[in-house]
């Protein structure tokens, strides 16, 4: 494993990480299945562990797995996302981070987080309010480094401006989605994070399993989640795949580890996550570590996706109110007109 820095932290982590989510009982695994795919994630040697209070049960899961083998491990977590009905408990608010970060360490039976993460931006808090409570949990060493995830390419400057006003900790690192169908951050998200030394942990390498080839057009599939989100269906995703498998099959390649290799080819990418279900699907990924991709081949996928540009939005992206709700980009009625 040729492991890289993460952004400017001088820690070490491998180009696959592993994301958490699939471990949850709720999304249908065991937690021995869960501990046993870690484990074989381990001796492979990714040492990159992602998950999140949000993700049901996976931080105890993951906290149970590590039981002996925690020192080998950057264990990333994250915050933010709702934890109940009480306003209060969800987003960047020092109330909330202290109750969080606790709770966390608990159910990960550790005494410390290497990185931790915002889940979500949090329109209602100033930035200089969480990551004055993040410095805090770093002076106390609670936390080994603080990030971010679903940035603006602007709130991010703006954490990076105030931190270096305010004499604060900085973000260290970002995690958007990437993929082959998904290179919107490739315009403004990677070369700025590239610029303050900041590191990236992408999801959804594989398109949430549009990339695996297993759906095409007009025909069935074993995929369970293919009638419960719309990007697994988008007809202009589904074209651009059908255009990517003869392009992997003539390279010689399973679709899984041409969308891998351009995930970490990019060098902005520190990690790609992968979020597997199953010790199969992490063998497999697991035997495209070596995958190079020439660049005849991502001139091609160029070709085909242009750099920059987003295939549809996947279920899971974050959407920042300023699209989600109406009455921030409409006046009121009687202020709209000219006259």
């Amino acid at each position: 494993m040729q492991y890289r820095t993460l952004g400017r932290t001088g820690i070490k982590v491998s180009p696959y990480g592993l994301g958490a989510l699939m471990f949850a009982t709720s999304m249908g695994n065991p937690p021995e299945d869960s501990a046993r795919i870690i484990h074989r994630a381990l001796d492979a040697g990714i040492n990159l562990i992602d998950t999140a209070d949000a993700y049901a049960d996976s931080e105890e899961i993951v906290g149970k797995a590590l039981q002996g083998r925690r020192d080998g491990v950057v264990l990333a977590t994250k915050f933010g996302r709702p934890a109940g009905q009480d306003p209060n408990q969800r987003g960047g608010s020092r109330r909330w981070i202290v109750t969080a970060v606790e709770r966390s360490l608990r159910r990960l039976r550790t005494d410390h987080i290497d990185l931790y993460q915002l889940h979500l931006p949090d329109p209602d808090t100033d930035i200089e309010e969480t990551l004055a409570a993040l410095t805090d949990l770093l002076a106390a060493g609670k936390v080994r480094a603080i990030g971010a995830s679903h940035s603006t390419a602007s709130s991010i400057v703006e954490a990076q401006w105030v931190a270096e006003r305010r004499g604060l900790a900085r973000f260290h690192t970002e995690q958007p989605v990437y993929s082959i169908l998904n290179r919107g951050i490739e315009r403004e998200i990677l070369p700025i994070a590239q610029r303050f030394g900041i590191g990236t942990l992408v999801w959804g390498p594989l398109g949430q399993g549009l990339l695996t080839g297993r759906i095409r057009r007009d025909a069935d599939t074993d995929v369970r989640r293919a009638g419960l989100v719309r990007h697994l269906t988008d007809a202009r995703r589904v074209d651009v795949v059908e255009r990517l498998i003869p392009l992997a099959a003539e390279a010689g390649l399973p679709m899984t580890h041409l969308a891998m290799a351009f995930a970490i080819a990019h060098p902005g990418v520190t990690t790609a996550l992968i979020g597997v279900r199953t010790m199969e699907h992490l063998d497999a990924l697991l035997s495209g570590l070596d995958v190079v991709l020439g660049d005849d081949l991502l001139d091609r996928i160029d070709a085909i996706v242009p750099p920059g540009t987003d295939v549809g939005v996947l279920d899971q992206a974050y959407q920042p109110p300023a699209l989600t709700e109406p009455g921030l980009r409409r006046r009121p009625p009687a202020a709209r007109a000219a006259a």
